[in-house]
């Protein structure tokens, strides 16, 4: 009987693992790991891109619709006498006149096509609008307004004598529509060129946003990924005629 119950005991018994072996699997386990997170972020990158490209395709179908409907592009600030709240900037002219949307939610502009969900800001700080105009109105530098004859984007043509007010860009004022963006990745006032990429950090993520690229919708509708650095410090006459509505490259003049 007692040794039956030894044999017995002896067999039910399995060997555990040894503390080398132990820290071999956790090792072999954090390799893995070391190796499967960037493609994890990688991946992830890219889908938050194609996320964003296509809310730039649709504010593109959008536009188009503006253009028919209106013949002209919206411009940077509609008049004060603007009938319905929340349409005097160009995204809320492009979501009545573009989409279709008698009225609007609080916040509209914060949801939906609107949103690129990989940008993020630091000054100021919370949810801005992630998409920027084509606004020809400031220098890069921000501290200096082009003269009205130094305008070549799509805010609209300065009123002489009454600030902020404008008329729209005709159609027809677009010389090559699919070589002229009209929006994208938004940095702080507008999306404007002839910027210094170190002065971005300031405002948030857009030097890393898109892995150093930025993703624009021309006035045709179609989207591009440029580079940073070809769309806001190449001085090329091929970089600069994408600003421009007469398809010239304009330098930095104030």
């Amino acid at each position: 009987m007692r040794s039956a119950y030894i044999m017995s005991s002896n067999q039910n018994t399995r060997p555990g693992f040894s503390l080398v072996e132990l820290l071999v699997v956790i090792a072999i386990i954090g390799i893995l790991a070391a190796l499967l997170l960037p493609a994890l972020s990688q991946a992830k990158h890219r889908a938050q891109q194609i996320y964003c490209v296509n809310n730039l395709r649709q504010i593109g179908v959008g536009l188009q619709t503006f253009l028919a409907n209106n013949h002209g592009y919206p411009v940077k600030w509609a008049t004060t006498n603007e009938s319905i709240p929340g349409y005097r900037a160009w995204v809320g002219q492009l979501a009545r006149d573009g989409f279709g949307a008698s009225q609007v939610e609080t916040n509209y502009f914060l949801r939906g096509v609107w949103v690129c969900p990989s940008a993020t800001w630091l000054h100021p700080p919370g949810p801005r609008l992630s998409y920027g105009y084509n606004d020809d109105e400031f220098t890069g530098d921000l501290l200096r307004r082009r003269s009205p004859t130094n305008q070549f984007g799509l805010q609209g043509h300065p009123v002489k004598d009454a600030p902020y007010s404008y008329t729209p860009i005709a159609e027809a004022e677009v010389v090559v529509p699919s070589e002229m963006m009209a929006f994208g990745d938004y940095i702080d006032i507008s999306f404007m060129r002839a910027r210094n990429l170190a002065d971005l950090a300031q405002f948030g993520n857009m030097r890393t946003r898109h892995q150093g690229k930025a993703n624009v919708m021309f006035c045709d509708g179609h989207v591009e990924s440029p580079t940073l650095k070809f769309l806001f410090e190449d001085t090329s006459d091929a970089a600069l005629v994408h600003w421009s509505r007469d398809h010239k490259p304009h330098r930095n003049k104030p």
